[in-house]
């Protein structure tokens, strides 16, 4: 019995012992064991065992827990820490008074870092049967200076789109302004001027019905119907004299160029859903507006940028106060410069007159690309507003076919090339420049093996028909005689020399030109026609203004550029042509000029060089008999740019001289505004 009192006494003892050994926990460890919950987003157990009763009695569960839940997810706040220095000496803490601590709270959110200092109070309460320190909380220990009243925003700051600008800062797609056409209700005849205003600007009557039926249109109200470019003046300043009619000023993208720059520039529209779907994890929306062609998509990614946002607090009351917790500045779009001469493409567009066929110009010594043109077009500034489906099917079953980039892809070049032809054949050594053929008559063939096939010429030069007259007059047998000579081998590996059969390293698509489908010339007959650009030789026109650049260089092709900021002179071919033969050849194609069949192009200012090609389409039926007509050309004393220029169907319009004018009439209007400038 008296061992058992004294075991009982002795655990009594242990007991109190242990009692009064058991450390309190400091208000500063209390802290620190909720700053780690708040680390972890422990909200529940804060709230149960952390925080006061008066706060919870406050604030409420769905306050500290839900809310605090939401704004961390709507707000992706990341990278969370609380800063607070522990003492390093053991301190007395008043359990009578507040003890406070400050702390420094840094978190990443949707909108950026948000940094700021906070004075935490800790009472010494019991809560739940249990004393110990408690956590004085409140809304502000989310966001500085946030009560529960306040609303939390986030706004967008829009990106401005990148600019693009031609060699000489003039604009060719930048974010400019159009009007914005709209009716004043209860000063417009529906009646009367529905039909004539959705004429005039697009629409339809019965899309201007659906806008005034709105349930919250009242009289006097603007009710805005479609945004008309600048390029539509005529029919913003008629569709004003209409009754009830009136205009705002609204922001678009503008094509200062419109139609003469269509194809290279392209055009801006809303993102759809397959675009989105590739884009949307570099942070695309459904709201954004994307490159739908040419270098607006092209560049996209260049001229895209990054909205940017704001995060804010809107304090409750009269003064409604806004206040910045986070802000993320917009990133605009990239300014692009390209090396266009804006006001030399517009030259040469109107020119072509709308007529079917495209152009290109080129500084032969630096490879800048100055031209390129692709007719007829169609304002892009309608497409960048939202073209109506009409509108497109017009364009799209057009004849003309004014949605056709000529440019980009590739024709038979016809007589064009025999400069390049006789190039090879002088290179070569087969070759002879003062050397000469009799021929008579327009037809040869070489003997009975040709079967039906024989070469035709258009003119008779007079014998004996060397290389300069075989020029001037665009003879085919002579060329038919000298590719003999070369053999299909010499021919095919000359051409490839010149960049047939490869990509043109060029930074906007181009169709590669080709000498055959399968790069071989596999008979005599096919040999001959090659030789002076039939057969199934295609050439794209970039690549036809290039290839004289060899005769102009002493053998050199520049790589083609189109950006400001790409190296410019860059040799993309070498050693193509001897200093004498290319001398040989720009007196020869002077002669064409002067003395031959591009005599419209013998103005007197500037002088020029050049040589006319017609090629015939027998590719089908419908195209038996019609004819592209070419010219390619430059200023003989200059030589500061080549140009290059195709017109569809020209057999009953004088053939490529009617080219050749065109162009001549360029390279005057050009050399005036050279002059003036």
């Amino acid at each position: 019995m008296k061992r058992r009192l004294f075991l009982g006494f002795t655990f009594l003892i242990i007991l109190l012992l242990t009692a009064c050994t058991t450390k309190e926990e400091t208000p500063a460890e209390r802290l620190a064991n909720y700053i780690d919950l708040w680390a972890d987003e422990k909200w529940t157990v804060m709230y149960d065992e952390y925080i006061t009763d008066d706060a919870k009695e406050a604030f409420g569960k769905e306050e500290f827990i839900e809310r605090t839940e939401k704004l961390y997810k709507d707000l992706k706040i990341d990278s969370f820490a609380v800063q607070f220095e522990e003492p390093k000496e053991e301190k007395k803490y008043n359990k009578e008074e507040n003890t406070e601590f400050p702390v420094h709270i840094k978190m990443e959110t949707i909108a950026g870092e948000v940094e700021f200092e906070k004075e935490i109070s800790l009472i010494y309460s019991e809560q739940n049967e249990e004393r110990n320190w408690y956590v004085e909380w409140d809304p502000s220990f989310n966001l500085p200076n946030l009560t529960m009243e306040d609303k939390i925003g986030i706004s967008i700051i829009p990106f401005k789109r990148g600019e693009i600008y031609d060699r000489h800062e003039k604009p060719l797609a930048i974010n400019g302004s159009g009007a914005e056409i709209g009716i004043v209700a209860g000063s417009f005849n529906v009646e009367a001027d529905a039909s004539r205003l959705a004429n005039l600007i697009g629409t339809t009557a019965d899309f201007i019905h659906q806008q005034l039926d709105q349930s919250w249109i009242e009289s006097g109200h603007f009710v805005p119907i479609k945004k008309l470019p600048f390029t539509q003046q005529g029919q913003y300043e008629e569709a004003l004299h209409i009754a009830g009619v009136t205009a705002s000023k609204a922001d678009m993208r503008e094509y200062p160029y419109a139609n003469a720059l269509a194809h290279l520039i392209g055009y801006t529209g809303q993102i759809n859903a397959e675009e989105l779907e590739e884009l949307k994890d570099k942070g695309y929306t459904e709201a954004d507006t994307v490159g739908k062609r040419g270098l607006e998509q092209l560049l996209e990614e260049r001229l895209h940028g990054q909205d940017g946002i704001e995060l804010y607090i809107e304090k409750d009351g009269e003064s409604e106060e806004r206040i910045t917790i986070a802000e993320q500045p917009a990133v605009d779009g990239e300014t692009v410069s390209i090396t266009i001469d804006a006001d030399f493409q517009q030259t040469i567009y109107d020119e072509m007159n709308n007529e079917r066929g495209t152009a290109a110009a080129v500084d032969p010594k630096t490879g800048e690309t100055l031209a390129l043109v692709s007719s007829p077009a169609f304002d892009p500034n309608e497409f960048a507003l939202g073209v109506t489906s009409s509108r497109y099917t017009a364009l799209s079953e057009d004849p003309s076919e004014p949605m056709l980039n000529r440019f980009s892809t590739t024709y038979a070049p016809g007589s064009s090339i025999k400069p390049i032809t006789a190039a090879i054949g002088l290179t070569a050594g087969t070759i002879k420049p003062d050397k000469g053929y009799t021929i008579e008559g327009k037809k040869w063939k070489k003997d009975s093996s040709w079967g039906n096939f024989q070469v035709t010429r258009v003119y008779s030069a007079p014998n004996p028909v060397n290389l300069k007259k075989a020029l001037i007059y665009s003879d085919n047998i002579y060329f038919a005689k000298e590719a003999l000579k070369l053999k299909q081998e010499q021919l095919v590996k000359g051409f490839e020399q010149y960049g047939f059969g490869e990509d043109i390293p060029f930074r906007y698509s181009l169709r590669s030109s080709q000498i055959s489908n399968d790069g071989k010339i596999g008979s005599e007959g096919q040999l001959i026609d090659t030789s002076f650009g039939q057969g199934q030789m295609l050439m794209n026109i970039l690549h036809l203004a290039s290839a004289y650049e060899a005769i102009l260089n002493d053998g050199k092709m520049i790589k083609p550029i189109l950006f400001a900021d790409e190296e410019k002179g860059e040799v993309w071919k070498e050693d193509l042509l001897s200093a004498e033969h290319a001398s040989i050849l720009k007196e020869d194609l002077r002669a064409v000029v002067t003395d031959g069949f591009a005599e419209e192009a013998n103005i007197s200012s500037p002088k020029i060089s050049g040589k006319t090609g017609t090629a015939e389409l027998k590719s089908s039926r419908d195209a038996s008999g019609k004819e592209n007509g070419f010219f390619v050309a430059y200023p003989t004393d200059t030589e500061d740019y080549i140009i290059a220029m195709m017109i569809e169907g020209v057999e009953n319009k004088g053939g490529s001289g009617y080219v050749a004018e065109k162009v001549a009439n360029v390279m005057q209007k050009n050399k005036k505004e050279e002059s003036s400038n």
